[in-house]
């Protein structure tokens, strides 16, 4: 079972969809691990998948440097901050916070879908 969630978790990964948040999902529904101890292991998985996923992204070009650096100096700090709150917040409150998260995900991940598609059927509709 842990081969598998690390694969399918991985590929979502090198796409760049979020294989971490994947992986805590699938870490808590599936395995049973307390949410404190999913996410600190989503950390220690992140670091080798990152680095593959940076390799062939960089190889292809897709990566903006100054926008890297930027957004990296803000994550660490925001990363130090999450940790402290996340170490000291009720694995209960921790899932239920999870748990808005990735339906305020799923909410955009569906109302961009429904935008393209709006999108296209009226660049495809043809005027009378």
């Amino acid at each position: 079972m842990e081969i598998l969630i690390g694969i399918f978790s991985g590929i979502f990964s090198g796409i760049g969809v979020g294989g971490g948040t994947i992986l805590i999902f699938l870490l808590t529904t599936f395995i049973g691990l307390e949410q404190h101890i999913a996410q600190a292991t989503n950390l220690i998985y992140f670091i080798p998948t990152a680095i593959s996923a940076i390799i062939v992204n960089y190889k292809n070009k897709n990566i903006e440097i100054k926008l890297t650096l930027l957004t990296s100096i803000a994550g660490i700090i925001g990363a130090i901050i999450g940790a402290k709150i996340s170490v000291n917040t009720d694995v209960e409150k921790l899932k239920k916070l999870f748990g808005i998260f990735l339906t305020v995900i799923a909410i955009h991940e569906i109302y961009t879908l429904y935008k393209e598609y709006k999108i296209h059927i009226k660049r495809n509709t043809k005027i009378r």
